[in-house]
């Protein structure tokens, strides 16, 4: 559009501590955005996985959304890599859910928004081991 990929504007961001399964302490990320010409609510869960306990965040595309799975997929990555400088890996799974995977260095890159900066940090430090 215009010269661009994408179009992308963040209307309201936030980022909360939840409990999930096993007592494990994951990090939201909720951003609030219009990804060309679409509102959406768009929902990152990061958790601490694996021996070297990585910071891993997920998302999964809604079928719901205009277009379907695969263009809110779309939408969700245009709207990661504008705020990070990186895009998510995004998964197809069981030929049917789009899964999208965000790492430590996106975020790094949602860490530099003030909105979201502060929990980011204490849920670094309170997972890390």
């Amino acid at each position: 559009m215009g010269g661009r990929e994408h179009v992308v504007k963040v209307i309201d961001g936030s980022a909360e501590f939840d409990v999930g399964r096993g007592g494990k302490i994951l990090l939201r990320i909720k951003i609030t955005a219009e990804v060309d010409g679409v509102r959406s609510e768009y929902e990152i869960t990061f958790g601490r996985y694996g021996r070297i306990n990585a910071a891993l965040g997920f998302a999964y595309a809604s079928a719901n959304a205009p277009g379907g799975r695969e263009a809110d997929a779309k939408r969700f990555s245009a709207l990661v890599k504008s705020l990070t400088g990186e895009e998510p890996r995004v998964y197809r799974i069981n030929n049917s859910r789009i899964m999208m995977e965000c790492g430590r260095k996106h975020l790094d890159g949602f860490k530099r928004y003030a909105e979201l900066a502060d929990t980011i940090a204490k849920w670094l430090e309170e997972t890390g081991r």
